[in-house]
């Protein structure tokens, strides 16, 4: 995985895709790519790339990653968009129940030495389980810049430390450009994420 992606010039490619719509990024990802996903935890404004990359891609395979911890409004959510846009979801959960995890260490909080195990638990080990079992080479995510530092260092396109080819295509948008791009297409929004 990752051998032709490395190959590839992100630098002269950020500079192609900057003026790019969501769609155009999407398309030219997934022209490069032979086995491309889309991540979701169904936050807010993930509705917009799931749309933007089933209009692109109809049959994409969508990766829930799911902690077992969303809000009832997420579900109700995510059971929307499912069916809406006919989405191609391949859930993975903990592979311990949220009761079981709650009755032994509880929530901790982020300043508690358990919480690495229960981050690690609940996103890190269902996520990485499924990357390992679709293994792409082109992974569609909805991180924008300025959301935390690491996230506005990487730009529209890049590459991960196993080769996979990282693309966000709303990379530059904000949120008042994204309220937009929902309201343009109909799309709805939940933030009681």
């Amino acid at each position: 995985m990752g051998k032709i992606m490395r190959t590839l010039n992100i630098e002269k490619i950020n500079l192609e895709l900057k003026d790019k719509s969501p769609e155009q990024i999407i398309a030219w990802a997934i022209e490069v790519g032979k086995t491309p996903l889309v991540t979701t935890n169904f936050r807010p404004y993930e509705v917009a790339i799931l749309s933007a990359c089933t209009q692109v891609e109809p049959y994409l395979k969508v990766i829930w990653c799911d902690t077992g911890y969303n809000t009832p409004q997420t579900y109700k959510h995510a059971n929307e968009l499912i069916h809406s846009l006919g989405l191609n979801v391949h859930l993975y959960v903990p592979q311990q129940t949220s009761a079981h995890r709650d009755s032994i260490m509880g929530i901790p909080q982020i300043e508690e030495p358990e919480h690495a195990i229960f981050t690690e638990q609940v996103k890190l080990e269902p996520f990485n389980r499924a990357m390992k079992e679709h293994k792409p080479d082109v992974w569609f995510t909805n991180l924008r810049s300025g959301q935390t530092a690491f996230r506005s260092s990487i730009d529209i396109v890049s590459l991960s430390k196993d080769g996979v080819l990282k693309v966000s295509p709303f990379y530059n948008w904000s949120d008042t450009q994204l309220d937009a791009y929902l309201e343009e297409n109909n799309l709805p929004n939940e933030f009681k994420y």
